[in-house]
């Protein structure tokens, strides 16, 4: 079983590299062509899912890779940030769905099935997670900037005697 477990993980690791190289060959169109078609393929899954929580992760894992594909059309150069996104993550979770409907689908009532549908629920909620985590990351820096610009902005406004608080009036005009 360790042995098992050990070229499991060498072989995802190779798998890995490999996805990642040929994604380099790839321009930018063909990844996000790729990555819709992938996501629609997510979409297509809800209707096919019994378990509603699972199809509520769903549905947000597809709007989530929406997002994110549209951020990445609208500002290129995050892309690299991305790579593994669009060459691992992306295909994998549809790999895991396609395997989740398939058991399902049989109806298996073995220990091993339950187990398994179960570890999919979870796993499923984590790419959830971890899909956002990915969508915020492309605006932290966004954020951030924006964050120290508005502190800016109010030192400004109290140094000009602005009263933020007192529906936006000059402290002088008050007294005029």
């Amino acid at each position: 079983m360790l042995i098992g477990g050990v070229a499991f993980g060498a072989g995802e690791l190779v798998l890995h590299t490999k996805e990642t190289i040929q994604n380099k060959d790839k321009t930018l169109q063909e990844i996000l062509k790729e990555a819709r078609q992938q996501n629609t393929q997510i979409s297509n899954m809800i209707p096919k899912i019994e378990d509603n929580s699972l199809k509520e992760q769903i549905r947000e894992i597809n709007r989530t890779v929406n997002k994110i594909i549209e951020t990445i059309e609208k500002k290129p150069e995050k892309s690299k940030k991305m790579n593994s996104f669009f060459s691992y993550y992306l295909p994998v979770t549809l790999k895991i769905l396609n395997k989740y409907d398939e058991i399902e689908n049989q109806r298996l009532s073995s220990n091993d099935s339950r187990e398994f549908m179960e570890k999919t629920q979870n796993m499923v909620e984590k790419i959830n997670k971890a899909f956002k985590n990915e969508l915020n990351s492309l605006y932290q820096a966004e954020i951030v900037d924006t964050d120290a610009e508005m502190k800016v902005l109010d030192t400004m406004f109290k140094a000009d005697g602005y009263s933020i608080d007192d529906d936006f009036e000059r402290k002088d005009s008050k007294n005029g």
